[in-house]
């Protein structure tokens, strides 16, 4: 599935006051606007960028936007958000099937919650990220009289990013107008009659529009460490015939695979040890015995999904996971992407928290003969 996403930079920022667009102001000695385009090209999740930027941008690109690792193309914005954003459709990918739209004004998006809103979107045609209110929120009229009291529990504070079908979305902005400014595309995607769903958004992903909030920006990104802890993981399962080999929940072409009660992905099994064992929860064969059918055959990303639930109840979240695969054959080069990807995915972090290497047992023991396939993962976690 191609993914195309756009960033949103074409504003001058006014109500920030500065001499410059206030993307183009310094985030913990980056720019605000690299600082969100990084975020994008680093994702896994993204095959390309369209970037709406103010004429001096266009004009004379920043070599951020014109060496990133995957395809970059630089539009000048237009007068409103969504002119920017339909100038910036114009020239995403003709294979894209998916574009996802953010904001350059929020730099601190993580790809976990980049790849749920593609992810949400893929399944309902539309899907924004949101954050439930926590406070009571009143209405008010002219002169500032409450007139009444809004159920809490329907309302959502809309961030980006914001991801749609490129047909939900090729409609959305058929929608706009000169009489009035829509604020967002999830705006004009419901105005087009089409369901919008809200994935869970992040309190970090702030969007900068006043001083005050970069300076918690810089707060955030300048924190100290909080406490870790590390945790180990191993697995090791013997190769047979007539088994899928599925490591990291890729499978792999090869005359034989892993056999165990699940579907033996010692990658998944090692990883959920490691981070379980990093929070003092347990281990895979607690949570997940194999003496409970309900996990016969069991897809080992979905087990690794469940134990970083139970890791992020304890009040952890994931810093990085380092996996060493020992394996004689098949050579794992050509599908280490995609593992990551599934990794970070069931984690919930970005794949750049994820690092798995393949090594052999230079025909050592039963992994150095091709009987077996082991795996150790070290887990780092932060309170």
């Amino acid at each position: 599935m191609h993914v195309s996403a756009i960033i949103a930079a074409g504003g001058r920022g006014a109500r920030f006051g500065a001499a410059q667009p206030k993307q183009l102001l310094l985030l913990g000695g980056r720019p605000i606007l690299q600082r969100s385009v990084d975020a994008f090209a680093r994702s896994a999740a993204v095959h390309d960028i369209v970037v709406a930027a103010p004429t001096e941008i266009v004009a004379n690109p920043p070599a951020y936007l014109t060496r990133g690792p995957k395809p970059i193309h630089v539009v000048e914005g237009g007068e409103r958000r969504e002119d920017s954003v339909a100038r910036a459709f114009e020239r995403v990918h003709p294979q894209a099937a998916i574009v996802i739209v953010h904001d350059a004004a929020r730099p601190l998006v993580s790809d976990a919650l980049i790849r749920r809103t593609i992810d949400a979107a893929a399944e309902s045609g539309a899907a924004i990220a949101a954050l439930p209110a926590r406070d009571t929120v009143k209405r008010a009229d002219a002169s500032h009289t409450i007139i009444g009291t809004m159920p809490r529990h329907e309302i959502f504070l809309a961030q980006t990013p914001q991801a749609f079908r490129v047909d939900v979305l090729r409609a959305a902005l058929a929608l706009s107008t000169r009489d009035r400014d829509a604020t967002d595309e999830a705006m004009l995607a419901e105005e087009a009659g089409h369901g919008v769903r809200l994935v869970e958004g992040d309190p970090r992903n702030l969007k900068i529009t006043t001083a005050d909030d970069l300076a918690m920006a810089e707060a955030l990104i300048a924190a100290p460490a909080p406490m870790l802890r590390i945790g180990n993981g191993y697995d090791l399962h013997r190769l047979v015939a007539g088994r899928p080999l599925i490591l990291g929940g890729v499978t792999i072409p090869f005359d034989k695979g892993l056999i165990g009660h699940s579907d033996a992905d010692a990658v998944c099994h090692a990883v959920t040890d490691a981070i379980l064992g990093a929070a003092a929860a347990g281990d895979i064969g607690r949570h997940f015995p194999d003496t409970d059918p309900a996990w016969k055959d069991a897809n080992s990303l979905e087990l690794l999904r469940r134990a970083s639930a139970v890791v992020r109840e304890s009040g952890f979240a994931i810093v990085n996971v380092d996996v060493v695969v020992i394996a004689q054959k098949p050579k794992l080069v050509p599908f280490l992407d995609a593992m990551i990807g599934n990794l970070a995915g069931a984690l919930g972090c970005d794949t750049g928290q994820v690092s798995i290497k393949g090594k052999t047992n230079e025909g050592v023991d039963s992994m150095g003969t091709g009987e077996s396939i082991a795996v150790h993962a070290v887990a780092l976690l932060q309170r």
